[in-house]
């Protein structure tokens, strides 16, 4: 008996601005292909990230046993699965499930030249850009929309910030890396040149040093670890502009067209992870450092020892383009 709906299976495992760069991929499946119930396989951890999205009929998590998850995954009979993680577990998961299936292109080897000869062959597009060409076989084009984030809570500012801080800059301090980061003292640098209330976001593991950076002022107020991350999207959303760093609160607040200050240390948005179709987007990086990028991820502290790529950032540059 034909099926009546054409039932597809995403497959992304890790982070959360990886995820979030996923979006448009679900979105123009299921506005662009007729009769399709949509299927996402993640981890628990990003739960928050996919619940709120009206684009999928279907969440699956990875469980502790991978057999567990494939079974599970069988019993759905999907046909067609797309997988934007593409390592070997989505190999093994690919092949015990057995459907026709498309992958992602990680570009491992051209991200390979570029981190260690210095000679760069990745393509001039954007990471969305490159997932949506894994749908392209169901005749999906990019509707030009960006990022989604869908809020899972109704918040109220004024119960989540100080009367003080209700119209501020939002100011990203955590990355999964430290060669990621602006160091503390940059930072508290930062926060003295700017002229608005700032607000800082960050996971629990960021809550020392957001404490340390409130040595800048009375204008700085310390959100780190202090919100979930539906809240803390709620307020990016809210902010005036949003500094960062290359972290999934910045593809969070591309997807909410804000104002996005980007800042790069050991990464490079030629990886093509730069803010999607933000408001406006202004990327500060050090230009001509022949060790960047070192990583195409990060490490815990700089390999060389001098950590130029984040001591050498322009802060005045990023503080005037901030305070307009």
């Amino acid at each position: 008996m034909k099926k009546d709906k054409l039932k597809v299976l995403i497959i992304r495992f890790s982070s959360i601005g990886d995820i979030v760069l996923t979006t448009p991929v679900i979105r123009c499946i299921k506005q662009q292909v007729s009769e399709v119930e949509l299927h996402y396989l993640t981890k628990k951890a990003f739960e928050s990230v996919l619940v709120g999205n009206p684009y999928i009929d279907k969440i699956h998590f990875l469980k502790d046993s991978l057999s567990d998850t494939i079974a599970d995954l069988k019993l759905e009979d999907f046909n067609h699965i797309i997988d934007l993680h593409h390592n070997l577990r989505t190999l093994i998961i690919k092949r015990r499930v057995g459907k026709p299936s498309s992958s992602f292109n990680k570009l491992n080897w051209q991200k390979w030249l570029l981190t260690n000869v210095g000679i760069s062959r990745l393509p001039k597009k954007h990471l969305v850009d490159r997932y949506l060409e894994t749908a392209e076989f169901l005749g999906v084009k990019n509707d030009g929309a960006g990022l989604d984030y869908f809020l899972i809570g109704n918040y109220d500012l004024t119960l989540l910030l100080p009367p003080s801080h209700q119209s501020y800059i939002a100011l990203v301090i955590g990355a999964q890396h430290a060669t990621k980061r602006l160091p503390v003292a940059r930072l508290i640098e930062l926060c003295r040149l700017l002229k608005h209330p700032v607000v800082l976001l960050g996971g629990p593991d960021d809550m020392e040093r957001g404490e340390i950076i409130k040595a800048a002022g009375d204008q700085v107020f310390n959100g780190c670890g202090k919100f979930k991350l539906d809240q803390s999207a709620f307020l990016v959303k809210m902010a005036k502009s949003v500094i960062t760093h290359d972290t999934g609160l910045m593809h969070i607040a591309a997807a909410f067209k804000k104002t996005v200050h980007s800042v790069w240390g050991n990464t490079v948005p030629e990886f093509g992870m730069y803010p999607y179709m933000a408001r406006e987007s202004y990327m500060y990086e050090v230009q001509g450092l022949p060790c960047r990028p070192c990583s195409k991820i990060g490490y815990e502290k700089c390999p060389r020892g001098h950590f130029k790529c984040m001591n050498n950032i322009d802060l005045t540059a990023i503080s005037l383009q901030a305070n307009v």
